[in-house]
């Protein structure tokens, strides 16, 4: 129930995001998600995509520098205290969130929330024993 996210390197400088999405675009592959935290000299792009193993190649090769990391998509009430369930959940098991962000489920009316988490094992058993429905990474590539 693991998802693979790319994560990729970037300078802070004009062109570069563009850069990327075009070697992503000219292989075929589509992002499903992404977050970007920067700096004045750089940032890492989170990126969920189509294909993570051909994006990955293709972005070595244009040369960046990226990295695929195991992160976990959680489907999410899209209603007010949706994602608190969640997080409650998490945080009474003393599973710690490194980051998240969101986006809109296509094929439902709920939202899915990307965590990476410590223990992405144990997070992964406690949100099954809450009835709380994580996605398999093949399901988020189609989105």
């Amino acid at each position: 129930m693991k998802v693979q996210q790319i994560s990729v390197f970037l300078e802070n400088k004009s062109g570069r995001l563009a850069t990327l999405t075009e070697v992503l675009g000219e292989a075929g592959i589509n992002i499903r998600a992404l977050s970007i935290a920067d700096t004045s000299d750089f940032g890492i792009l989170r990126l969920i995509v189509s294909n993570p193993a051909n994006a990955l190649k293709v972005l070595k090769e244009a040369g960046f520098t990226v990295s695929i990391t195991d992160v976990i998509a959680v489907e999410v009430k899209d209603e007010p205290g949706g994602l608190a369930v969640v997080l409650k959940a998490l945080e009474m098991a003393g599973i710690n969130i490194e980051y998240l962000y969101a986006f809109l489920e296509k094929s439902s009316n709920d939202a899915l929330v990307v965590f990476r988490v410590e223990q992405i094992d144990d997070a992964l058993s406690l949100l099954a024993k809450n009835n709380i429905n994580v996605l398999k990474g093949e399901d988020v590539y189609k989105l």
